[in-house]
């Protein structure tokens, strides 16, 4: 019988998990007297819902989900609370608008539907500035929450939506499939931090060595995986874990994943810049019209900071 603790975590399908599927393949949480679990989430609300419910110990979510939350604007049923705060950074995931074949403009989209994973998250902010910035209001188009990017991106590839926000692998596997990649948030945003390292403040309290060992196995993972001497050996790992991707594909999919302009944070730092790009933009869209300057109260980097001190 293992010794190990178990650890719950739970992330959306992508390639940005390649970190922590290295730290699992490679063995880095075992080392650290851990077993991780790992469940990919259909949406951002089954995972809010999942994680208030207790079922998940360490979530890796878009940082304005935590955001939301904690302002009370979160995407789920009113008195759900996730308990959400961010460990430390992850991604700063560059968002690409993936449309229907003969959708070639933003105007091509007028009187077309999108599909999002809800309409009150951050992504979804990200492409309502986009399109303004191309002269496209949000009552030209409809939106349909539809949840996480595989499903969105099947609700495109079947005609049942004009277009949809995808990460890596699906804005590759899109394109190899003849579909169109309208923009992409790069374009327009010189930091935004997407995706963060959080865990549910309660177990944080309860469990500080669990964090701590986590946050230094995943460390290793990303280390390994931003390692030039690991870069076939990462590749492989990401088409054993996600094999819809094609061989073809591979190289552009890693080229963004390894790039911090559009993937993997390097240490895993939190983007200060970035999180106040998600707060402006959750300020002018999101529902509580309260202006967000204060990063610190959505983080605590104490367990991050315990843990790359001591190296």
């Amino acid at each position: 019988m293992s010794d190990l603790k178990t650890v719950r975590v739970i992330a959306f399908p992508g390639a940005p998990n390649l970190p922590t599927f290295a730290a699992i393949e490679q063995g880095f949480f075992a080392q650290e007297g851990i077993q991780v679990e790992l469940a990919l989430t259909p949406s951002s609300v089954a995972q809010a819902e999942k994680t208030a419910a207790g079922e998940f110990d360490i979530v890796f979510t878009a940082f304005d989900n935590v955001v939301a939350y904690e302002e009370g604007q979160g995407a789920t049923a009113e008195g759900v609370d996730p308990d959400y705060v961010v460990l430390t950074g992850a991604t700063q995931l560059e968002l690409a608008i993936v449309t229907a074949p003969e959708v070639k403009t933003y105007g091509d989209l007028k009187g077309r539907s999108i599909a999002l994973d809800a309409l009150t998250t951050g992504f979804a902010f990200v492409l309502f500035e986009m399109m303004a910035k191309h002269g496209l209001k949000r009552e030209d188009v409809t939106f349909a929450a539809v949840g996480a990017t595989p499903q969105r991106w099947q609700s495109v590839k079947s005609g049942e939506h004009a277009a949809t926000l995808t990460i890596e692998p699906f804005t590759s596997i899109a394109k190899r499939a003849g579909f169109n990649v309208l923009d992409v948030s790069s374009n327009h945003f010189v930091s935004y931090q997407g995706g963060a390292i959080a865990t549910r403040r309660s177990y944080a309290a309860e469990n500080p060595e669990s964090v701590k060992a986590f946050l230094r196995a995943y460390l290793m993972g990303l280390a390994w995986t931003l390692d030039e001497k690991n870069r076939d050996a990462a590749a492989e790992l990401l088409q054993a874990k996600m094999p819809d991707i094609q061989s073809a594909a591979v190289p552009s999919i890693m080229a963004s994943l390894l790039s911090p302009r559009s993937g993997l944070t390097p240490g895993s730092k939190i983007l200060p810049e970035g999180m106040r790009t998600v707060l402006d933009l959750r300020s002018r869209y999101g529902k509580g019209g309260e202006r967000l300057t204060d990063i610190s109260k959505y983080l605590d980097l104490s367990f991050f900071e315990a843990v790359t001190e001591a190296n």
